[in-house]
């Protein structure tokens, strides 16, 4: 994000206290993280100290200091996707994408992440990549979702 975006980001929410972890998502969904650069220029420009925004950013899951995946994979290993299969499918996307889970392809393409629980469990075990659920998960699947999102994002 240019240092003029962000500078007009920042005096929008200047008299919106309350709306700091909504820049900080909007900042998020521009650059999939919260650079440091990014952090010191809104701390600057809202006289909010930078430990405070690095306290927002490690509190909040949905948010990362280091980049991450275009494409966001998160698997559920809750109780019904546990016991349907989960570990399998955890495994197999860590052998498709080479990664571990919490880590980012070397392509910038895809991030693994585990969650305790999606609410879906009716169509366990579950995978959710950029928002979309994905049930009913097996080994096969797993293959042929990562070559969709790849296709899509030009790879």
């Amino acid at each position: 994000m240019d240092i003029a975006t962000l500078d007009k980001l920042c005096d929008r929410y200047a008299h919106e206290r309350g709306a700091i972890v909504e820049l900080l998502q909007t900042i998020q969904t521009e650059e999939h993280y919260l650079p440091r650069d990014a952090l010191e220029r809104v701390s600057a420009n809202l006289d909010i100290p930078l430990s405070q925004l690095y306290g927002l950013a490690t509190f909040y899951r949905a948010f990362s200091l280091k980049p991450v995946g275009k494409h966001q994979v998160l698997c559920c290993t809750g109780t019904a996707c546990h016991v349907r299969g989960a570990k399998r499918v955890v495994d197999h996307f860590r052998r498709v994408l080479g990664i571990e889970i919490g880590e980012t392809t070397e392509d910038g393409l895809f991030s693994l992440h585990t969650v305790n629980c999606l609410g879906a469990c009716a169509v366990a075990p579950v995978a959710v990549i950029d928002g979309v659920c994905h049930g009913e998960m097996t080994a096969a699947n797993v293959e042929k979702l990562v070559r969709q999102y790849r296709s899509r994002s030009g790879e």
